[in-house]
């Protein structure tokens, strides 16, 4: 018996066998999260994405409570306390399914509660956490101004002492979650620097208009942030960090997670090319069986698997406390890029068909421009990158 006899066979939807590196926990919430998506968003994504809106959000987050998915790598609280690769896994299978789903997800996890479990006050931490566990409670994070993306150093926000009380005035943009939200972090400057503050939407002077009109992301709540003179109390600042540091740490949190989804956006539109190539005929036989598709086919997957690879070594990373914001940034720059790609490529294989919203295809390739401008610009991880391989700083 020839060596090769006992070797199991090729698996089209796992080609390098990456699966064999998941613990049978691991596949569960895989499969967990992936039943859940298939359920309550594949059947309803395309018509939500049509009226660009996301009809049901609370009822979504509880549910996305439920299954554990909301602060999944955070602990005690309510929280899941899950393995950084599950929460990568759990980020895949949303944005598998569309790309506001994960960012829902990931703004409520890792950036509004990351904030609050790593930086707030134990009272803080029992006032909102369990609530936002639950998905009863939808965070914000404020942080992006309408001047002032890029170089959050920047922010006009200002919060200024009153006695005891702190006014916090100012504008944020390009918020998920903002109009639906019952609590923001939002960052601002203060006379000390930049402070972190935990904000009921319900206060007065502050609002979050919907922003409309959008051509990605449309299956996602996405809202500027209205601060008029906002009184807050001694304790609603973030208690533990002051500068820029603070949400930072939280978006390198967050784009651990993109680093994962991106892959699933790609995976969605892959699988839809392959199956489009299986069974659509041209000149007497499907388009898979001629070379040219099969040639983009191949390069597909290579980039699709490499990428969750390199996501799952990056999450092994992070679970044992050895992940750089440097090597985050790697994984963003190079998965989010490489995932627009397999759409745009993908799209071809599909032709007339790829522009559809019967397909998956040009809704992921929409929705991926936007992650690759969000929690990070391309430009600014390739500064990133190109200071920590250098030693000289090129952002100034």
């Amino acid at each position: 018996m020839s060596a090769n006899s006992k070797l199991p066979p090729f698996d089209p939807s796992d080609p390098i066998g990456i699966d064999d590196l998941l613990a049978p926990e691991d596949l569960a919430i895989r499969e967990t999260v992936r039943t859940w998506a298939a359920d309550r968003v594949m059947p309803y994504i395309a018509d939500w994405y049509e009226r660009g809106e996301l009809p049901n959000i609370r009822e979504l987050a509880r549910e996305l409570g439920s299954i554990g998915a909301l602060g999944m790598s955070l602990e005690g609280y309510g929280c899941a306390g899950a393995s950084a690769v599950q929460y990568g896994l759990a980020c895949l299978e949303l944005e598998a399914a569309d790309s506001g789903i994960r960012s829902l997800v990931s703004v409520q996890g890792s950036l509004a509660m990351y904030a609050i479990h790593r930086f707030g006050s134990e009272e803080q931490k029992q006032r909102w956490l369990p609530g936002m566990a639950a998905g009863a409670i939808i965070g914000c994070f404020g942080l992006t101004e309408p001047d002032h993306g890029s170089d959050p150093a920047g922010m006009r926000t200002y919060a200024k002492k009153d006695g005891t009380d702190w006014v916090l005035t100012g504008r944020k943009m390009w918020i998920t979650n903002g109009s639906v939200a019952g609590v923001a972090v939002v960052w601002a400057q203060t006379d000390d620097g930049i402070r972190g503050f935990v904000v009921p939407t319900d206060a007065p002077g502050f609002s979050a208009p919907e922003i409309k009109h959008k051509w990605s992301l449309r299956a996602s709540v996405t809202s500027e942030l209205v601060m008029g003179e906002v009184r807050l109390p001694a304790d609603a600042v973030l208690p533990d960090v002051t500068g820029l540091k603070g949400p930072l740490s939280c978006l390198s949190h967050a784009r651990y997670g993109i680093v994962w989804g991106a892959m699933g956006a790609a995976r969605a539109s892959f699988e839809a090319a392959v199956d489009y190539a299986k069974t659509r005929e041209q000149f007497g036989k499907p388009i898979g069986g001629f070379q040219l598709t099969q040639a983009k086919l191949a390069d597909m997957a290579v980039e699709l698997h490499k990428g969750i690879l390199l996501a799952h070594h990056l999450g092994q990373r992070m679970d044992a406390g050895r992940l750089r914001p440097e090597q985050v940034s790697f994984g963003k720059l190079n998965n989010v890029r490489e995932a627009i790609e397999i759409c745009r490529t993908s799209r071809t294989i599909l032709g007339a068909n790829g522009i559809s919203l019967e397909y998956p295809v040009m809704r992921h390739a929409t929705n991926l421009e936007s992650v690759l401008t969000y929690e990070g610009t391309v430009e600014m991880h390739q500064l990133v990158l190109g200071k920590a391989l250098t030693g000289l700083d090129a952002f100034r």
